[in-house]
C-alpha cells in the first residue's frame, strides 16, 4: 500500500457535537495527541518516502492549539504540504482570527472551514466568514466544507476526504444515529459495493491519538505505537482482512452475509449498513474495529 497523504486526528474532542459527525466530535469525548506523538508519527511518514500532504484535523485541532501550531512547524520543515480543518470556533471577529492564523501564513497550503446548518452557518454571516476573510488577508490557500441537509443527501456526492463545496451526509458515526430516519431507505442488499472509500488501494490514512491507522474511520489496519507505519503499509492485505475483504468484495451487503448479522430490511446508504454492522462485529474484532470513540462510547 502507497499512501500520500497522513491525517492526524488530533483530538477526538470537539466544542460541538454535529449530528452528521462520523467521528462522534464532543466536548465529552476523549484521546488527545501528544507533541511526542506527532514528532515520531511525522518521522515515520517522512521514512515512507511517498507521503506529500499532511492534514491535522480532528475533532477540533485548534482546542490544541500549541501542539497544532508546533505539529505544522514540524511538518513543513520535513517537506510536507500541510492541511488544517477547522469549525472556527475561534474566529469571534475578523481581528481575532487573523491573529489565531497569522502564525500558519506561509505553512498551511490548504485550511478547511465547516460551513453549514449543523455549525449554525448561513450564507452571508457566521464564524466561518470571518475566518474565510482571516485567511485570504493572510494569502493562506482556503475553501468552506457544506455538508447537506439529509433530505439533500441522494443529490450529493461524498468521496473519502470531504472537498470544498457541498457534499452529502455519510450516515455513519453518529449521523447513522441521529438522521437515517429522515431520508428515504433502500434494501439492505443493494448496498453491494462502497463508493465512498477506495480500501484496496488508499491515497490517504488517519492516526489517531491511541495510535490507530484508519483505511476508514473507524476501520482499523494496524497501530502505529505497536508497528512502524512502513510495516503496517507493506503488509496490509486488503483481501484478506476481516472487515476490508467482504467490503471488497460484496460491499456492506456481504459483510452482512459474511458473517451472517441480523439486519434490517432496509437502510439510509451504504455508510449505513457497514456502520450497523460493524457496530455488531466490535466485540468479535475489537483490535480492527476501533477505537470505541469511533462508535460513540467515551
Amino acid at each position: 500500500m502507497k499512501i500520500t497523504g497522513l491525517h492526524f486526528l488530533l483530538t477526538y474532542q470537539c466544542i460541538f457535537e454535529c449530528d452528521h459527525c462520523f467521528v462522534w466530535g464532543s466536548p465529552r469525548q476523549t484521546g488527545v495527541m501528544t507533541i511526542e506523538q506527532v514528532q515520531g508519527y511525522l518521522r515515520q511518514a517522512r521514512d515512507l518516502k511517498s507521503v506529500d500532504w499532511v492534514y491535522f484535523e480532528g475533532g477540533e485541532p485548534f482546542l490544541y492549539y500549541p501542539m497544532l501550531m508546533r505539529g505544522v512547524q514540524l511538518a513543513t520543515s520535513m517537506g510536507f504540504h500541510v492541511g488544517m480543518v477547522t469549525n472556527a470556533y475561534w474566529a469571534t471577529s475578523k481581528k481575532d482570527a487573523v491573529i489565531w492564523l497569522k502564525p500558519f501564513a506561509d505553512m498551511v497550503e490548504d485550511l478547511s472551514i465547516s460551513c453549514d446548518q449543523y455549525h449554525g452557518c448561513d450564507e452571508n454571516n457566521s464564524i466561518a466568514h470571518i475566518a474565510l476573510a482571516a485567511a485570504e488577508e493572510l494569502a493562506i490557500p482556503v475553501g468552506l466544507i457544506r455538508i447537506s441537509q439529509p433530505e439533500n443527501v441522494l443529490s450529493k456526492n461524498s468521496q473519502g476526504q470531504l472537498p470544498t463545496g457541498e457534499s452529502g451526509v455519510m450516515f455513519r458515526g453518529r449521523a447513522a444515529c441521529k438522521l437515517s430516519d429522515q431520508v428515504s431507505h433502500r434494501p439492505w442488499a443493494k448496498f453491494d459495493s462502497c463508493q465512498n472509500e477506495d480500501l484496496r488501494t488508499p491515497g490517504r490514512v488517519h492516526v489517531d491519538p491511541f495510535g490507530n491507522i484508519h483505511v476508514c474511520q473507524g476501520i482499523a489496519i494496524g497501530n502505529i505505537t505497536e508497528k512502524p507505519l512502513k510495516q503496517i503499509c507493506e503488509e496490509y492485505a486488503p483481501e484478506s482482512h476481516p472487515i476490508v475483504g467482504p467490503l471488497l468484495a460484496k460491499g456492506p451487503a456481504g459483510l452482512v452475509k459474511e458473517y451472517d448479522l441480523p439486519h434490517h430490511k432496509t437502510y439510509a446508504d451504504a455508510c449505513h449498513l457497514c456502520y450497523e454492522a460493524r457496530t455488531a462485529l466490535r466485540e468479535r474484532f475489537p483490535e480492527t474495529l476501533t477505537p470505541q470513540n469511533m462508535y460513540g462510547i467515551y
